[in-house]
């Protein structure tokens, strides 16, 4: 095998529970992650001598070393002692600096990729663990399907049923840095700062939260207008942020008529302006 096309899914954070600080800094947490219909697409080639290349239909995106596909593959050769050159194409659907998974997903289908690519030379759990250096959210997208997921993130445990939904996917021009996000909790959390916490909701049996809503809320204060714009909408029968943010979700009822849709993503537009970044998806 010379190539390999892989589709990179992104991801939504249907509860996202902070349990407490680890002695390595990070947060112990309990998230119900599911992949959902908006992917990258990421090719995988063999190349001539020993060098590693990326390139990127997105210029904002870097394609050296400081991109986890990049250092997925500096992992995988340093784990197995292939040193043959590689070249990646990266084409970007997924926004960054979103909360939606995107660089952690195409890390996943690089390790995967290249599994693949070189005759399978690492078994799955010899791949996850190089996905949980990688980063918190890659082993997740090992995974086919939604999971709970415990620790930082990289221990994966079977989800509930997840309904079927159309969800509406809404980004403001700014992104949200997941470790000031992380952060910002724990100082609120230390000071005992009490923030205005939303009324629950579900989706079916589940319950829908994410802990790093109050803090994040707090700064960027157009999130908690979106979500109580998208809440007073009818055919929404939810709205959260996803991860960190700064991505807005909209779940979409069941019985929403054919044309909602459009009207919902013509409502926020007119509402927050022409920048903002909107697409229909679906549970994946």
């Amino acid at each position: 095998m010379e190539t390999i096309t892989l589709t990179a899914p992104a991801k939504i954070n249907l509860s996202l529970w902070i349990l407490g600080k680890r002695p390595d800094g990070f947060h112990d947490l309990e998230t119900l992650m599911v992949p959902i219909g908006l992917t990258d697409e990421i090719e995988i080639v063999h190349a001539p001598g020993h060098g590693i290349s990326l390139t990127c239909n997105d210029p904002e995106i870097p394609t050296d070393s400081g991109n986890l596909c990049v250092k997925a593959v500096e992992l995988f050769r340093e784990e197995t002692g292939i040193a043959h050159g590689v070249a990646i194409s990266l084409m970007k659907r997924i926004p960054h600096g979103a909360g939606l998974g995107g660089g952690s997903s195409d890390a996943a289908s690089v390790l995967k990729g290249l599994n693949a690519l070189f005759d399978e030379p690492l078994v799955h759990e010899e791949l996850a663990l190089l996905a949980a250096s990688l980063g918190s959210d890659v082993p997740f997208f090992l995974h086919d399907g939604p999971a709970i997921c415990r620790g930082r993130g990289e221990i994966l445990g079977e989800s509930p049923d997840i309904p079927e939904r159309r969800i509406l996917l809404i980004k403001p021009p700014f992104p949200v840095p997941t470790a000031w996000a992380y952060k910002r909790y724990a100082e609120i959390k230390e000071a005992g700062t009490k923030l205005p916490v939303d009324p629950v909701q579900y989706l079916g049996p589940i319950e829908l939260v994410n802990d790093l809503e109050p803090p994040v809320f707090a700064k960027y204060l157009l999130l908690p207008a979106m979500k109580q714009l998208l809440l007073e909408q009818s055919a929404v029968e939810s709205a959260f942020m996803t991860g960190s943010g700064s991505t807005m979700v909209a779940v979409i009822k069941p019985a929403a008529a054919v044309n909602d849709i459009p009207a919902l993503k013509q409502a926020i537009k007119a509402e927050f302006g022409e920048t903002m970044w909107v697409t229909e998806t679906c549970f994946s």
